[in-house]
């Protein structure tokens, strides 16, 4: 039995496609707080509700964010996938809803995470 050319341990760099993104959702998705502090279960749902996430990666063609972003997504258009042991998410730039980051001062909303 030969043995795999690419052992475990290795790690091979990753490269996003096209007009991919992979974000990293911060905490638990399922709880949340309340503005006062109240913990909010997992079991008690609330419509369609969209999720904030860090984009990690980008693919060459993502035009309107950048690395650090935070990035407002629909949680059930979405592809999941581990990477060395932690979750992430795969997205298409045209499933992003919103875009927050420093850079966006100048021609601001008023909305502020």
């Amino acid at each position: 039995m030969t043995e795999h050319p690419i052992a475990a341990d290795d790690r091979l760099p990753i490269k996003m496609l096209n007009d991919r993104i992979m974000v990293n959702v911060q905490g638990s998705e399922g709880e949340r707080k309340s503005s006062g502090g109240i913990l909010i279960p997992a079991t008690a749902q609330v419509g369609k509700r969209l999720a904030w996430a860090e984009v990690i990666a980008l693919g060459p063609n993502v035009r309107t964010m950048e690395l650090g972003d935070h990035v407002l997504f629909n949680p059930e258009d979405r592809y999941e996938v581990e990477v060395q042991g932690l979750d992430y998410i795969i997205l298409r730039e045209r499933d992003i809803h919103a875009v927050a980051a420093t850079r966006l001062e100048e021609g601001s909303t008023g909305l502020y995470l």
